[in-house]
């Protein structure tokens, strides 16, 4: 299967490039970035992610996509949909976004955001899109509630994939089809 390539009028969304490394490692190792996962990654972790969304791209035709700045044909970061990990205490489908710290603040996030959902209900046909995001992740909770996403306080939790500590916090956003 053919990875999906998704665009807005700023951006594309496409399958990870070997090019991609260097700002995706950087993006990784900044903790401004990461600062709601716990840890830094290095490039050999870097590496081993690109591939690993590479890989999921290709044989569903969905997933974590790199973001791409069309005019500048720049990487900016990833975003896309995914299934919830095993380890969740709901399940579904999840939506997110990530970029580098040059890119926060122009409306990226939510523009890709935006086709990210839309694919999913349109092409996938999922009846609900959750966002998993650190409790005091206050601007991505931003795009997540711009999108038109609810946060559900019931379904808050101890995200099993962080270490303990405050970050652990989660919080779940829903979005149904309309």
């Amino acid at each position: 299967m053919t990875a999906a390539e998704l665009t807005t009028p700023r951006l594309l969304l496409r399958q990870w490039q070997d090019e991609d490394l260097d700002r995706w490692a950087e993006l990784n190792a900044d903790p401004q970035v990461r600062r709601y996962f716990g840890t830094l990654l290095d490039r050999e972790q870097s590496a081993g992610s690109l591939e690993h969304f590479r890989t999921e791209l290709a044989q569903r035709g969905w997933g974590w996509w790199a973001v791409e700045l069309r005019s500048e044909r720049r990487f900016l970061g990833f975003a896309g949909l995914d299934p919830v990990d095993p380890e969740m205490p709901f399940d579904g489908v999840e939506a997110g976004w990530r970029l580098h710290r040059d890119a926060w603040g122009h409306g990226y996030a939510t523009e890709a955001g935006r086709t990210v959902l839309r694919y999913g209900f349109e092409e996938l046909g999922l009846a609900e899109i959750l966002a998993v995001i650190a409790a005091g992740n206050t601007p991505s909770r931003a795009v997540a509630e711009r999108l038109g996403m609810v946060h559900d306080p019931a379904a808050d939790f101890l995200d099993p994939g962080v270490p303990p500590g405050p970050q652990q916090r989660a919080v779940l956003y829903r979005l149904a089809r309309d």
